[in-house]
């Protein structure tokens, strides 16, 4: 299934960002050239969702380290190459502090640097690492969701043994929130593709306001998700 809006639109050396705080009465899609665009993104609540937030700031350096490719601009030493992406990423960590999955690409990201850098033979097959695996996260994201979705589904349809299925989902969720497909709506995607969805309840009230649904969350009876 085809996601009708997706949180992000990359291709290597270009990155956009949808700006959800214009839905739904607005889609604009906005360029994120450098590692300060993303951060921006994430700091004005332009793009959410912790996947999402994450995806934007890897990506954003990806961009980023590739124009720096495209101009000679690459710092001269791989020991500075990796000072440079250290710095760029404590710089993403402030954008939102308590954002689980930012930190962890974070981690990831300058761990695998970190690790490459001895043995790379030059600056820029060490930019090539870092861009690849970037990339890896958004297809890794994806994919990951999906699976989400499969085994989320056969577990409710496993507890669950009425026909069609009720469900109520509160926070920002699906392709909106990831890389393109969902995690809490992955689950619902998934079910609704077998048929099993009757109706779906969303309490989500963006962007700022999210716990305003969440006596509507607590009064409702039947199955809602979260994660």
């Amino acid at each position: 299934m085809t996601p009708l809006l997706q949180s992000v639109k990359y291709a290597r050396g270009s990155l956009s960002v949808l700006n959800q705080l214009n839905l739904p009465y607005e889609s604009a899609y906005e360029p994120v050239l450098t590692v300060e665009d993303g951060w921006a993104q994430i700091r004005e609540m332009k793009v959410r969702g912790a996947p999402a937030i994450a995806i934007v700031a890897a990506l954003s350096l990806a961009v980023e380290v590739q124009a720096m490719r495209g101009a000679g601009s690459l710092p001269a030493t791989t020991a500075a190459f990796v000072q440079l992406v250290d710095a760029k990423w404590e710089h993403l960590k402030t954008s939102r502090p308590t954002a689980v999955n930012l930190f962890d690409a974070a981690h990831k990201l300058t761990a695998l640097v970190h690790a490459t850098a001895p043995s790379a033979t030059s600056v820029d097959a060490l930019a090539q690492v870092l861009i690849e695996a970037a990339e890896k996260m958004l297809e890794d994201d994806v994919q990951d969701n999906k699976n989400m979705g499969m085994h989320g589904g056969a577990f409710i349809r496993a507890l669950v043994q009425q026909q069609k299925l009720v469900m109520l989902t509160h926070c920002n969720t699906g392709s909106l929130a990831t890389a393109g497909y969902g995690t809490a709506l992955g689950v619902i995607r998934y079910l609704h593709e077998q048929g099993q969805i009757e109706h779906v309840y969303c309490t989500e009230t963006r962007p700022y306001n999210q716990a305003s649904a969440s006596t509507i969350a607590k009064q409702t009876t039947g199955l809602m998700l979260c994660f």
